[in-house]
C-alpha cells in the first residue's frame, strides 16, 4: 500500500537520511580524509624515493603518479563503479518496489568501510584508498534510492521545501559530528595519554627536548584521532539511518516479473532516453540533464578537492582546513533555505542561473587567490551556493519528470548516472591536468569552463510552467 503523500512522519523520516549520511561527504570526503591522505601519501612517497620537499610520487601499476592526482583518480573510479552499478539495480528496485532494500545495502557497505578505515596508515596506503573507494560507492549508491523516494512521499508543490529541509538537516548534523571530531584531533591530550607518551619518548630518546617529545606524542595521537573520526562517521551513518529504514515504505511496485533482471536497468535507462529524445515536449529535460551534467562536473569536483587546494597551494594546516569546511557547512544551511525561497518567487531556472553565475565568479577568484584570509572569504561564498544548488537541482528534476510515468527510480537513476558520469569526467580531468602541469590552478580554469557550458544549457530552458513563477 503506497503511503499518503505529504505524510509528515514519513517526510521527517526521509530527511533523516540526509542527517545520517551527510557526515560522510563532510567529515571523510571533504574535511578529514583528504589532509590525512596527503600526510600518509607523503610518508609513503618519501619511502618510495620521492624528495622530502616533493613533489610526491606514488607507484601505481608500475607508473609514477602524483599523490594528489591519484586521489582524484580514485574519486573518478569510485563514481564510475556507481555509474555501472546503478542501472543494474534501479530497474529491479522499481519493478519489485524494494528501494529501501538497496538503500540499506549501500548504506551498510559504505558505513562498514568507514569503520575499517581505522586501520589506514602510511604502511597500508592502498588498503586505505580501497576502503575510500568502497565507502564512496556506498554513499553515492544509496543517494540514488534516497532521491527516488522524493516524488513518492510528497506532492510537487512541496519538492523544493522538502528537498531543502533534507539538505539543511544533513548540513547541521554533519557539522555537529565534525565539531566533535575536530576537538578530538586538535586536542588529543583531552582524550589520550599524550603526556605519558611524551615521557616514554624521552626515555627512549634522551636527545629529544621536552617540546619535541610532546609534539611527537601529540602527532601520534592526532593520527589515531583522525582514524577514530572515520569510525565515528560509520557509526553515525548506520545508526541514524535506522529511522528512515523503519518508517520509509519500500516504494511503488511496477511489476513482479523480471525476465532479465541484470538487463532491466539498462533497458529502463534506454527507455527513459527514448522518452526524452523522441518527444519534443520533453526537450527541456534534455537541456536540463546536459546543463546539470556540466554543473555537476564543477560543483562535485570542488567539493572533493577543495581541501587539497588549500593544503597544497596555500599550505594551510589541517585545523584551518576543517575550520574552512565548517564555514562552508554552516553558511550552506542558510543558503539552501534562502535559495528555496527565491525559487518560489522567481522560479527554479532563474534561481539556478543566478547560482551558476556565482560559481563562475568563484572559479575566477580561486585562480588568483594567494592568502588564507581570501580563502576563508571564498569558502563563505562557496557555502552560500553549495547547499542551494544541490537542493534545487534535485527538486527541479523531480518537477520535470513526466507526470504520467510510474518509474521514478528509473528517471532518478538516469539523472544520477548523468551526475556520476559528470563527477568521473570532472575529477579525472582535474587529476589529469594536475598530473600534466603539476599546478592545481590550471585545473580551476577547466572548472570555470564546465560552469559556463552548463549555464548556456540551463538558460535555454523556457516556457515550462512548473519551473517559472
Amino acid at each position: 500500500m503506497h503511503p499518503e503523500l505529504n505524510n509528515k512522519k514519513i517526510i521527517n523520516a526521509w530527511t533523516m537520511y540526509d542527517w545520517a549520511n551527510s557526515v560522510f561527504s563532510l567529515t571523510i570526503a571533504t574535511a578529514i580524509f583528504p589532509p590525512y591522505y596527503e600526510a600518509m601519501s607523503k610518508k609513503a612517497a618519501i619511502a618510495m624515493g620521492s624528495s622530502v620537499d616533493g613533489p610526491y610520487y606514488l607507484q601505481l601499476l608500475g607508473h609514477p603518479i602524483l599523490s594528489s592526482a591519484l586521489y582524484s583518480y580514485c574519486l573518478s573510479f569510485s563514481f564510475l563503479l556507481v555509474t555501472l552499478l546503478t542501472p543494474l539495480l534501479s530497474g529491479i528496485a522499481d519493478a519489485r518496489g524494494n528501494k529501501k532494500t538497496f538503500l540499506k545495502f549501500f548504506c551498510y557497505m559504505g558505513s562498514s568501510a568507514c569503520v575499517l578505515m581505522y586501520f589506514f596508515t602510511d604502511s597500508t596506503l592502498y588498503y586505505g584508498l580501497a576502503l575510500f573507494i568502497i565507502s564512496l560507492v556506498g554513499f553515492a549508491g544509496s543517494i540514488v534510492y534516497y532521491n527516488a523516494f522524493l516524488p513518492e512521499i510528497t506532492t510537487e508543490d512541496q519538492f523544493d521545501r522538502v528537498s531543502a529541509k533534507g539538505f539543511s538537516l544533513g548540513y547541521f548534523g554533519s557539522v555537529l559530528l565534525l565539531i566533535f571530531d575536530l576537538i578530538l584531533i586538535m586536542k588529543p591530550e583531552w582524550f589520550f595519554p599524550v603526556q605519558s607518551k611524551a615521557q616514554h619518548l624521552l626515555v627512549l630518546s634522551p636527545s629529544l627536548t621536552l617540546e619535541e617529545a610532546w609534539t611527537q606524542a601529540k602527532g601520534y595521537y592526532e593520527g589515531i584521532a583522525s582514524r577514530l573520526a572515520f569510525v565515528s562517521v560509520g557509526v553515525w551513518w548506520a545508526g541514524w539511518a535506522q529511522i528512515p529504514f523503519k518508517h520509509l515504505p519500500n516504494g511503488k511496485t511496477i511489476s513482479k516479473k523480471l525476465v532479465n533482471p541484470l538487463a532491466r536497468g539498462f533497458e529502463e535507462l534506454k527507455k527513459v532516453w527514448h522518452e526524452i529524445n523522441k518527444n519534443n515536449k520533453h526537450s527541456h529535460i534534455k537541456r536540463y540533464l546536459i546543463g546539470s551534467f556540466f554543473i555537476s562536473m564543477g560543483v562535485q569536483t570542488v567539493m572533493y578537492v577543495a581541501t587539497l587546494f588549500g593544503s597544497q597551494e596555500l599550505h594551510l594546516k589541517t585545523s584551518q582546513l576543517i575550520g574552512t569546511v565548517l564555514i562552508i557547512q554552516l553558511i550552506a544551511i542558510a543558503g539552501a533555505w534562502i535559495f528555496s525561497r527565491i525559487s518560489e518567487r522567481i522560479g527554479n531556472i532563474y534561481t539556478l542561473i543566478i547560482m551558476i553565475s556565482i560559481w563562475i565568479l568563484i572559479c575566477a577568484i580561486a585562480y588568483n587567490i594567494t592568502t588564507a584570509t581570501a580563502f576563508y572569504g571564498l569558502a563563505a561564498i562557496v557555502g552560500f551556493v553549495m547547499g542551494g544548488i544541490q537542493s534545487l537541482f534535485r527538486s527541479t528534476y523531480a518537477k520535470i519528470i513526466p507526470d504520467e510515468t510510474p518509474n521514478h527510480a528509473s528517471y532518478f537513476s538516469f539523472y544520477d548516472v548523468c551526475e556520476k558520469l559528470a563527477i568521473v569526467v570532472g575529477t579525472f580531468s582535474y587529476g589529469f591536468l594536475l598530473q600534466l602541469t603539476g599546478n592545481m590552478r590550471a585545473s580551476i580554469l577547466a572548472l570555470a569552463l564546465f560552469f559556463i557550458i552548463g549555464l548556456i544549457f540551463i538558460a535555454r530552458i523556457k516556457n515550462f510552467k512548473t519551473l517559472h513563477p
